[in-house]
C-alpha cells in the first residue's frame, strides 16, 4: 500500500480557516492523503478560533507556531523561522497557502527554498496598489509558488501578465462559495434560534479598492457576481425555511 501523502494547509487569520475548511474536508477523505492544519498564530483569538474551528467542522490544529501579533517583518521572519523547523523535521510533500496574509508569504518562503512544493490558493488577485502589505504579500506568493490556483478569468491575465508560466495557472473558482455550501445545516439552526438572522458578507474597508474596481471592468464583474451569488443562496434558504417561522414575521 502507498503511503499517504502529507499535505500542510496554512491558516493565519480567521478567513484562511474558511478557505481551507473544504480543502481538509475535501482531502481527508481520500487514502492517498494526510491533510495536516497548521495555526501560524498571526491572528489568534481563543475563544473566536474555537467557534470557527466547530462551525466549520475542523479540528484543532495539527501544528500551532504561536507567532502572535507584530510589525510585519516581525511576523514574516517569526514565521519563516518556526515553520522552516516544522518543515525540516515533518518533510510534508506538499505545502498549501491561501489569501495575502504576512504569513502567506513566510510559509511559501519557507517551504520553496527547502524545495518543498507550493500551491496559492487564491492566486493572481490584485488591488493594484502597491501600497497595501496584502498586495506586496500577493506578488510575491505568486512569483515563487510552484501552482497557482485563481477564482477567476481576470486573476489568471494577471499572473500571464507578470509572466507566470500558463502551464502553472490553474483556475479552480471562488473556495468562499464552497465553504458557503458547506454551511446550510448551520444556517438553517441559526434562523430557527434567531428569525431576524441574516447572511452578511462585511469588508474591511482597506480591502474594498474603489478605484481599481471600477478602472477594472472584469473584477467589477466579478465582484459584484459573487455577491448577487451570496444574495441568491440567502434569499433560497430563507424561503426554504419561511413557514418555519411565519408567525413571528
Amino acid at each position: 500500500m502507498n503511503q499517504k501523502k502529507t499535505i500542510h494547509l496554512i491558516a493565519a487569520a480567521r478567513p484562511n480557516f474558511m478557505k481551507i475548511a473544504p480543502l481538509y474536508h475535501a482531502l481527508v477523505k481520500e487514502d492517498w492523503a494526510e491533510p495536516i492544519i497548521v495555526h501560524t498564530g498571526q491572528h489568534y483569538d481563543l475563544n473566536m478560533s474555537d467557534t470557527f474551528f466547530r462551525d466549520l467542522n475542523l479540528p484543532a490544529p495539527h501544528i500551532h507556531l504561536n507567532i502572535g501579533s507584530g510589525t510585519h517583518a516581525e511576523q514574516t521572519g517569526g514565521v519563516m523561522i518556526a515553520y522552516e523547523k516544522v518543515l525540516v523535521e515533518n518533510k510534508p510533500d506538499f505545502v498549501i497557502v491561501v489569501g495575502d496574509v504576512n504569513s502567506t508569504v513566510a510559509c511559501t518562503l519557507a517551504a520553496v527554498k527547502l524545495g518543498i512544493k507550493v500551491a496559492h490558493l487564491e492566486a493572481g488577485l490584485r488591488s493594484f496598489d502597491r501600497t497595501m502589505p496584502e498586495e506586496i504579500n500577493r506578488i510575491l506568493t505568486d512569483s515563487i509558488a510552484d501552482y497557482l490556483w485563481t477564482p477567476s478569468p481576470d486573476a489568471d491575465e494577471n499572473l500571464i501578465r507578470e509572466g507566470i508560466a500558463p502551464e502553472n495557472i490553474s483556475m479552480v473558482g471562488n473556495i468562499m462559495i464552497d465553504s458557503l455550501v458547506m454551511m446550510p445545516p448551520k444556517i438553517q439552526i441559526l434562523f430557527k434560534l434567531n428569525p431576524m438572522f441574516y447572511i452578511v458578507q462585511g469588508y474591511r474597508e482597506s480591502f474594498i479598492y474603489f478605484h481599481p474596481f471600477w478602472t477594472h471592468p472584469r473584477q467589477t464583474i466579478y465582484f459584484w457576481g459573487v455577491t448577487v451569488i451570496i444574495i441568491v443562496i440567502g434569499a433560497l434558504i430563507f424561503q426554504r425555511l419561511k413557514p418555519q417561522f411565519a408567525d413571528v414575521l
